[in-house]
């Protein structure tokens, strides 16, 4: 057995998984087929999370792999959100794609570079994101601590705006997944999330 390994293989819904210090692994084949759903708010009222108003703009629900990681304590909004996740769905889920694929996180973007494309530039766009998330409550916050890299995780939520009652800072959700650079992430409340094996 690789000594680099920490948990044991398992199989768990004829995927075969194990956990490295590189992160989940689950091996060829596309792991999160379906696309982001995303419905809009009929009538969406405000809230109030400490400092900050929180306006919804659309229902949104993911299952998708975590390709990226990165924890933010210092930054403008670290905050409201302490962490990002880039997340992958369709050929962006299949780890015989992404072994093609550089990706890195810095300054709430996300970065990705390749040799040679395994896939069209396009798809790799399209079909991969980088996501800043609002927990909901400390529940939430505390599995959103937990996540690593390569596992399949569920996010249920809203995208929304926020605005600082301090300074009027705001932050405010892309609503596309066509979208690239600066304004394309999402910003999610996250309500519930949950790991899928």
């Amino acid at each position: 057995m690789n000594k680099l390994l920490i948990g044991s293989i398992i199989a768990a819904g004829g995927w075969f998984w194990y956990t490295s210090e590189q992160g989940t692994i689950f091996g060829p084949g596309i792991k999160a087929p379906n696309v982001p759903i995303q419905n809009s708010i009929n009538a969406p009222i405000d809230t109030q999370m400490g400092q900050y108003s929180i306006k919804p703009l659309a229902s949104f629900n993911v299952i998708a792999k975590v390709l990226a990681k990165k924890e933010y304590n210092n930054d403008r909004g670290a905050d409201l959100s302490p962490a990002d996740v880039t997340l992958g769905w369709g050929r962006m889920s299949d780890e015989s794609v992404l072994q093609h694929i550089n990706i890195s996180q810095s300054g709430r973007f996300y970065f990705w570079q390749v040799k040679k494309f395994p896939i069209p530039r396009h798809e790799i766009q399209t079909h991969s994101a980088n996501m800043h998330l609002i927990p909901a409550n400390e529940k939430v916050k505390q599995v959103i601590s937990k996540i690593k890299e390569g596992e399949i995780i569920e996010i249920v939520g809203k995208l929304v705006s926020a605005t600082s009652v301090k300074d009027g800072w705001t932050w405010t959700s892309s609503l596309t997944r066509n979208d690239i650079g600066n304004g394309a992430c999402e910003l999610i409340l996250v309500e519930k999330i949950y790991h899928h094996r």
